[in-house]
C-alpha cells in the first residue's frame, strides 16, 4: 500500500519546483490510469489469484529496490523495529488484499468489484473510529451512510438470496476492501521508513509466504499472449506504477491525489463496459453515483481530508 508522505506547498515555488510538480502529476495520472487496467489485464493471464499475486510481489520487489538506490533514500533509511514490524503486517494484509481482489474479479465484472473495493476508505472512517476512538463527523457520517446504500445497489443485494449474492464475489471484495483499511491504518505508525522502502518489504512478504498457495504448474500450459499479460502484469501494473506513484508523491498535495485516485475505477468501469461488454443495470448505475458520490464528502470538509487515504491502488 502506498503509505503517503507528508508534502507542504511553497508559497513561491521555484521554476524547478513547477517543473517536477508538473512531470509528477503526469506520473501520477498515468500510474492511476494503469492502475485501472489491472482488473482487464488479469483476466487475460489464465492464472488465479494466488498465482497472479505472487507474480506482482515477484517483480515489484526488484524494481521498488532498484527505485529505492536510484532515489538515494537508502544512504539515510531508518529501519526502527516497531515500524518494521507494522511494515510487514501490514504487507500480510496487503497481499490477503491483493489475493481477495483478484477473486472478486474472478467472480463478478470488474465494474461491480471495483465499485464496492472502494469502500476501504469507509472502512477506514469506521474502523479509525473504533480503534484510535476518533469521533466520527457529520461528514464522514454522511459518506458513510451514502456509501452502504450505492453497495446495497451495485451488488445487488436485495434481488437475491444472501448467499448468492455472497457466493458471486461480494463477499471478495468486501474483505479486499478490509484489508486495505487495515493497511491504512497500520501505514499511521510508519513514519521514518522510506515510501520505497515500505513497499519493497511488504511485497517481499507475499515472495516468501506465497509459495505454498502457489499452483507453480499453472505457468506451464500458458499461451504466448498469456505469457504476456503475465509480464504486464508483474512489470508494469505492480513494479513501474509503484514506481511511477511513490516517485510522485512528495510533489504533490494530497488533494490533488486523492482526487486522481478516482482515475483507477474510472479507467476500469471504462474498460470493462467498452471491451468486455459488462452494462450496468439502472440500480447498479445509481449505485456507482452515490458510492463515488459519498467518497467524495470528506474531501470537501477540511477537517476530515487529513482522515482520507491518499489513493487506493490495486
Amino acid at each position: 500500500m502506498p503509505h503517503q508522505t507528508n508534502s507542504s506547498a511553497d508559497s513561491h515555488p521555484s521554476p524547478a519546483s513547477l517543473a517536477s510538480s508538473k512531470g509528477a502529476l503526469y506520473h501520477m495520472i498515468a500510474a492511476m490510469a494503469i492502475f485501472g487496467s489491472v482488473g482487464f489485464a488479469a483476466g487475460r493471464t489464465g492464472l488465479q489469484s494466488f498465482e497472479l499475486v505472487f507474480v506482482r510481489c515477484i517483480c515489484a520487489v526488484p524494481i521498488l529496490g532498484t527505485g529505492w538506490l536510484l532515489s538515494g533514500q537508502f544512504r539515510r533509511e531508518a529501519w526502527p523495529v516497531r515500524e518494521v514490524l507494522l511494515v510487514l503486517l501490514s504487507g500480510l494484509c496487503l497481499v490477503g488484499n491483493w489475493v481477495f481482489l483478484f477473486r472478486a474479479f474472478e467472480a463478478m465484472p470488474v465494474t461491480v468489484a471495483v465499485s464496492v473495493y472502494y469502500l476501504a476508505p469507509v472502512f477506514v472512517l469506521l474502523l479509525g473510529s473504533l480503534l484510535f476512538r476518533e469521533r466520527l463527523k457529520v461528514s464522514s457520517a454522511v459518506s458513510v451512510a451514502v456509501c452502504a446504500a450505492g453497495t446495497a445497489l451495485v451488488s445487488g443485494i436485495g434481488s437475491g438470496a444472501p448467499g448468492e449474492v455472497l457466493s458471486g464475489g461480494l463477499l471478495w471484495a468486501l474483505l479486499a476492501a478490509l484489508l486495505y483499511a487495515l493497511v491504512t491504518l497500520l501505514g499511521k505508525g510508519i513514519r521514518r521508513m522510506s515510501p520505497y522502502a515500505l513497499a519493497m518489504l511488504q511485497t517481499a512478504v507475499g515472495v516468501l509466504l506465497l509459495p505454498p498457495l502457489v499452483h507453480f504448474a499453472a505457468f506451464g500450459g500458458l499461451g504466448s499472449s498469456q505469457s504476456l499479460w503475465i509480464a504486464l502484469i508483474g512489470a508494469v501494473h505492480t513494479g513501474l506504477v509503484y514506481y511511477l506513484f511513490f516517485g510522485s508523491l512528495r510533489h504533490l498535495p494530497a488533494r490533488t491525489i486523492s482526487l486522481l485516485a478516482f482515475l483507477d475505477p474510472g479507467i476500469a468501469m471504462l474498460l470493462d463496459m467498452l471491451i468486455t461488454g459488462f452494462r450496468p443495470g439502472l440500480l447498479q448505475i445509481v449505485g456507482i453515483v452515490l458510492l463515488f458520490g459519498g467518497m467524495t464528502v470528506p474531501l470537501w470538509d477540511r477537517k476530515d481530508r487529513a482522515a482520507q487515504p491518499s489513493a487506493l491502488t490495486e
